[in-house]
């Protein structure tokens, strides 16, 4: 569960919410019509924009923010210093045997096992990342039009509010009232704009950039094991992509027991391998 996600979006409904019931009557801020024609019209212009797919791979993914956590890039670095001595104490065969829950991973361990070159390696790795990266950009590019389509229909139910209260000018007493309902549909393109369609979309690339370092440190991890350096040399590679005060130290000398065996044959890269989400695409 992603509580920050959780918390910024309640905290700031909250404070709106408390904000509207503190200036005076919250009754003015609903108007059916005006939802009607921004929520309605921010949906159908984009399904005309994009295909229908691709909008609900958005709302799945949007309720991946709030539900599912992503992986650290230091257990993904510790995956891939475990898989490191297995490689040194069993061979590249071995790791055909690792199990895990990420198919890039998985996929990543058979080209070991089958000795793959490094340059089969690198490419199929890298058409991962970016075919990743293609995915997410389409979910996000979901979310940004819908911030931009929102504020727009919200100015299009002002125009017809408008266009209703001057048709009415003949009644003054109704033209303050009627000029509040008019309003209402560009504060609700505006609260749906910033409040959900764009901090979604800036979570989302956020998620991207941390499942990309994910499958960088698995390619480059890969690669190192390829070439049988030694798990610390390994450890420097993939440090790299952690800010320094986030990195792990790791002790220098013999490495633990995996436990290779012991554990359905499997041994314990096995078990840190499943213990990892796969980067989500």
């Amino acid at each position: 569960m992603d509580f920050a996600s959780l918390l910024g979006i309640f905290s700031g409904i909250a404070l709106i919410i408390s904000a509207i019931f503190l200036g005076g009557n919250a009754d003015v801020f609903v108007n059916v019509p005006g939802i009607m024609i921004v929520a309605g019209g921010t949906l159908a212009a984009t399904l005309l924009t994009v295909r229908f797919k691709d909008v609900l791979n958005a709302f799945k993914a949007a309720w991946i923010v709030f539900t599912r956590d992503n992986t650290n890039p230091q257990e993904m670095i510790d995956t891939m210093l475990e898989l490191s001595r297995v490689s040194h104490r069993h061979g590249l065969l071995k790791l055909g045997d690792v199990e895990s829950d990420s198919h890039v991973l998985k996929r990543a361990c058979n080209l070991l096992a089958e000795a793959a070159s490094e340059q089969v390696i690198r490419n199929t790795l890298q058409n991962e990342i970016d075919s990743l990266m293609a995915r997410h950009h389409s979910v996000q590019d979901v979310f940004r039009k819908m911030a931009s389509y929102a504020p727009a229909f919200g100015m299009l139910g002002t125009l017809i509010g408008l266009i209703q209260m001057l048709s009415q000018l003949s009644e003054p007493e109704t033209i303050g009232p009627a000029m509040a309902v008019a309003l209402l549909t560009t504060f609700y393109g505006s609260l749906l704009a910033t409040m959900v369609f764009l901090p979604i979309a800036g979570k989302l690339h956020a998620r991207t950039l941390s499942e990309v370092t994910n499958l960088e440190i698995i390619r480059e991890g890969c690669i190192s094991i390829l070439t049988n350096d030694h798990y610390m040399h390994v450890y420097e590679q993939l440090a790299s992509y952690l800010p320094e005060a986030q990195r792990k130290p790791v002790r220098i000398g013999k490495p633990k027991a995996d436990e290779a065996g012991k554990k359905d044959g499997k041994g314990k890269a096995t078990e840190n391998a499943k213990a990892q989400s796969a980067p989500r695409g």
